[in-house]
């Protein structure tokens, strides 16, 4: 069974390599940090929820007669979290430009203004969230376009889903399209409508969405301000610092303003409950104040290569004395990936380069119980403890010839997962669970208790 169909719920056992987190490795060491059981077992109640993980052999007599899907082989983690993501752009990876706004005119603008069609966007919605569980991402932070229809659709189609959202329609009152643009009052209404039906229902969140300041006028800042203000557990998303074209841009458009990140500051549009995407080409003004506030920048690698903006230095951001927090993303479409494995492997070339080394498990930390943190949620997901949601992907360490060739020179959980980020895609996702339910991969043989 592939797909969204055909899903698998109910309480049940699932049986493979266990790995997760409790502690950031690159703080705690791996030892205090990593969960890790060769033979482990995840029991998952009717709600959705992990009631139990430990040793598979040390289940608790309450978990015996469930169902069990049994990886023997495989990995079990934690789903991925994509923490910047392009709805209304799922399908135009690889499309080229000379920079960001080249590309931005050229492809993405055209692209987004076809989610004015209600029809074209729920057939969109449910496309987006198969890329997403086909990669194992099972929760996202999410740029819808302008439309507050096309936000509708998303919500809809995840709820029913069961995916863990994060989204927001794009506020834009200039330097776009006409067939693009809103306007403080129109974007201040749709906004609070849609926080007012989805934010906190099920599994969806609110992000109070400003594209970048390039795009929007004093008056939609103080109006987004103003929501963040009125709306204090919502988040605040948006776009910094991306390209040295965009910050030269940003200086002529906000005379006033000491850089890109004091706009938003001045308007109320930092703070812990913020995220924004790139943070290449900060200050160190700007890194202060980022940290002061703690506001998260999200590392989106295969979008910054690809489109030439820069390399995230990641150990300058996080600096002892002023840390930014950090999350990573695929930023499709500018990123040219779903896949976390991909995006984690491309973070590593990128941090070499800038002579820092991250460990497989500092990485594949960020993408699962990192992002959580910086979103606050690690008390629903992104780890496998007991009350958590279920949302787990499988991971096949020997998907392809390359991956089984490998494999047998793997000498720890370590180096498997380090192969698996520089060699796997989708292909090395055998399943994956929105809260407990089978929606992408093949079932296991079934059968009841552990062996």
């Amino acid at each position: 069974m592939e797909g969204n169909s055909g899903v698998s719920p109910g309480a049940r056992v699932i049986l493979g390599s266990v790995v997760s987190y409790r502690d950031d490795p690159s703080r705690a060491g791996n030892r205090n940090a990593v969960r890790y059981y060769r033979r482990g077992a995840v029991a998952i109640g009717e709600s959705g929820r992990v009631a139990w993980r430990g040793h598979a052999s040390r289940l608790p007599r309450a978990y015996l007669g469930l169902p069990v899907d049994d990886y023997d082989g495989a990995l079990v983690l934690p789903g991925f979290i994509d923490a910047h993501i392009h709805f209304p752009q799922h399908r135009m990876l690889a499309a080229p430009g000379s920079d960001l706004l080249d590309w931005l005119d050229r492809f993405t603008f055209p692209e987004e203004s076809r989610y004015a069609s209600k029809a074209h966007a729920r057939a969109a919605a449910d496309a987006f969230l198969d890329r997403l569980a086909q990669h194992g991402t099972t929760a996202a932070v999410v740029f819808s376009s302008v439309h507050r229809s096309a936000t509708e659709a998303l919500f809809a189609a995840s709820d029913r889903r069961r995916h863990f959202i994060v989204c927001g329609k794009s506020m834009m009152d200039r330097n776009a399209p006409a067939s693009l643009r809103d306007d403080p009052v129109s974007s201040a209404r749709d906004t609070e409508a849609l926080i007012e039906r989805w934010h906190g229902r099920s599994r969806s969140r609110y992000a109070i969405t400003v594209r970048f300041a390039v795009t929007s006028t004093d008056e939609q800042l103080r109006v987004a301000g103003a929501l963040a203000a009125r709306y204090p557990d919502c988040y605040v998303q948006g776009h910094l610092a991306e390209t040295s074209e965009e910050t030269t841009l940003v200086k002529q458009l906000f005379p006033w303003a000491s850089d890109h990140t004091d706009i938003y500051d001045r308007f109320g549009l930092l703070g812990p409950r913020s995220l924004y995407a790139h943070g290449i080409h900060l200050s160190e003004r700007e890194c202060t104040r980022l940290s002061a506030t703690g506001t998260t920048i999200v590392h989106c690698p295969t979008s910054n290569t690809f489109l030439g903006s820069g390399l995230f230095d990641a150990a300058r951001l996080g600096r002892r004395d002023r840390p930014v927090p950090i999350a990573i993303a695929t930023d499709v479409a500018g990123g040219t990936s779903y896949s976390m494995l991909q995006t984690l492997a491309e973070a590593y070339k990128i941090a070499k380069l800038r002579g820092h080394v991250f460990t497989a498990h500092d990485l594949f930390h960020l993408a699962t119980r990192g992002n959580a943190l910086r979103l606050g949620l690690a008390d629903e997901i992104g780890t496998l403890d007991p009350g958590r949601w279920a949302d787990i992907v499988v991971l096949n360490p020997s998907a392809t010839p390359v991956l089984e060739a490998r494999r047998a020179l793997s000498r720890n959980l370590e180096d498997t997962l380090f192969t698996l980020m520089l060699l796997g895609d989708d292909r090395a996702v055998r399943a994956t669970y929105l809260a407990g339910r089978l929606v992408w991969g093949t079932v296991p043989a079934a059968r009841h208790g552990p062996s």
